[in-house]
């Protein structure tokens, strides 16, 4: 990889913009490039005022390409639905303001690369998403390869950018202890609350059409979610869109009816199914609908806070750091540690996704009980019709399938369970994987990845007493989590 300098005058942190390639930019390019695949939304994105910062200084049109893959792994109708939801909104907003905005969707696997990578040969430079999935990731470093102009990956994952940190952390103590040291330096670094407000570009009025003629934009009944047109794409059509509305608009509107209720109870009440006092902000979040800095934004406003409330010793504990209320904290602690922990696994390690990447103890302990008896054991299709013995268990999955989420505290359970009835620790983690991204709004995210292989022993420590199947990984059962636990209505609600 190149280095990460940078070269047109820029506010976006140096640490957040990393150089794919060698190559300068182009003096007689037609536009700016800023191919966005990961943050999905207009505000609050360093990306994208990375790539105004470019068209500014070249003195260049704005072009803002979207892409949706297709005939990928886990893509669907849900998946496909709640991100064409924010790309209508984009289309419909992105009509009044200086900057060319193009919409794609794949109806065939690689086709977005090859047109990200012909309009790249028309720019003057080229910014992307540094997100650090797989996926993502390999197709920026393939067209950066391709593309004989600069191109740039800027990253707008979270409050602390992911090269702020020197490793991969081995437990939420010891990253939240480095994130209490760093994160004061990074904390007054936010992109633009409204970067395309009063944005004066040169227009481009439309791509060319040797562009648009082969890789047409995606239509009015695409964008509008209709089932016609989901119907012809290359993804999973058994896999419905979920209730829960996507796009920016809707993720604004979670974040305010969190703040204006749930929030004041999140410590008390979030274990809860029953209260369900959680935020709901993980599918925003993960389809870059939501920005991380403005959910921090709004909390702090909310708590009257500032910088100066910070304790001065970073001891790595969940409490009191911050100087918020206790219910503010317990959430930060969410929002921030635990969310961020996945990316900094993600971005430090190709294996994030493997069961190699398991801590050695965990996987000794693991081997050590891989050949004790199951009284249950399930094969993945008993698992995805919520087919077990447990009730409590088979709500949990009833509601991923149904609505595509899972409460916080049973997502746990549901994993826990999963390596307690299958056949091994490999396919419990194979089963949930295949579960989570197919069904999840959240799937296929750092964050979603640190949950699940939490659950076989990442981030956690070995525990006591020693028991079958499980050896030292922690422990759960259904029946200790319903007599902790309120969840008489949620199994009435999540019924298979």
């Amino acid at each position: 990889m190149a280095g990460s300098e940078t070269r047109c005058p820029s506010d976006v942190p140096e640490l957040r913009v990393r150089g794919l390639n060698d190559r300068p930019p182009r003096g007689d390019g037609r536009f700016v490039l800023y191919w966005m695949t990961a943050f999905r939304r207009t505000r609050w994105n360093f990306a994208l005022d990375r790539a105004i910062e470019w068209a500014r200084a070249m003195n260049r049109p704005l072009a803002v390409l979207e892409t949706l893959p297709g005939g990928v792994r886990w893509a669907s109708d849900r998946h496909h639905a709640f991100v064409l939801a924010g790309m209508a909104e984009h289309a419909e907003e992105l009509a009044a303001r200086d900057v060319s905005y193009y919409p794609y969707v794949e109806t065939r696997k690689g086709e977005a690369l090859r047109l990200a990578v012909e309009l790249g040969g028309q720019a003057c430079a080229v910014v992307t998403d540094d997100f650090p999935m797989r996926q993502v990731a390999e197709a920026a470093a393939e067209a950066a390869g391709r593309i004989q102009v600069r191109m740039e990956a800027v990253d707008s994952n979270g409050l602390l950018p992911m090269r702020a940190a020197p490793q991969a952390y081995p437990s939420a103590f010891t990253f939240r202890r480095f994130l209490q040291k760093t994160l004061p330096d990074h904390l007054l670094d936010v992109p633009k609350t409204l970067p395309l407000s009063r944005l004066k570009l040169p227009r481009l009025k439309s791509l060319p059409r040797e562009f648009t003629d082969r890789w047409p934009g995606a239509s009015k009944k695409l964008l509008a979610g209709e089932t016609s047109g989901l119907a012809e794409l290359p993804i999973d059509h058994g896999v419905a869109p979920s209730e829960i509305p996507g796009g920016p608009a809707a993720a604004r509107d979670a974040l305010r009816r969190f703040l204006d209720g749930p929030l004041a109870r999140y410590a008390e009440d979030r274990n809860h199914p029953d209260d369900d006092a959680t935020s709901g902000f993980s599918p925003y979040l993960h389809h870059g609908q939501l920005s991380v800095h403005e959910v921090f934004h709004e909390i702090a406003r909310k708590e009257d806070w500032s910088p100066d409330r910070l304790a001065e010793k970073a001891g790595g504990k969940r409490e009191g750091w911050w100087g918020m209320s206790e219910t503010a904290e317990a959430f930060l602690d969410e929002l921030i540690t635990w969310r961020e922990v996945g990316f900094n696994m993600t971005a430090k390690r190709d294996d994030y996704d493997r069961y190699e990447s398991l801590p050695d103890w965990a996987r000794k302990t693991l081997s050590e009980h891989a050949g004790d008896p199951r009284e249950h054991v399930y094969s993945l299709g008993e698992f995805e019709s919520a087919g077990t013995h447990d009730p409590l268990w088979n709500a949990a999955q009833t509601q991923l399938v149904r609505e595509g989420r899972l409460h916080n505290y049973l997502r746990m359970l549901w994993g826990k369970k999963i390596l307690h009835w299958t056949a091994s620790p490999q396919e419990a983690l194979e089963v949930m994987i295949e579960l989570n991204n197919k069904y999840a709004l959240d799937g296929c995210d750092p964050n979603s990845y640190s949950g699940i292989f939490w659950v076989l022993g990442r981030y956690d420590r070995p525990w006591g007493p020693e028991r079958p199947i499980f050896g030292k990984v922690r422990y759960m059962t259904s029946d200790n989590t319903a007599r902790k636990l309120r969840v008489r209505r949620y199994l009435d609600k999540y019924r298979p």
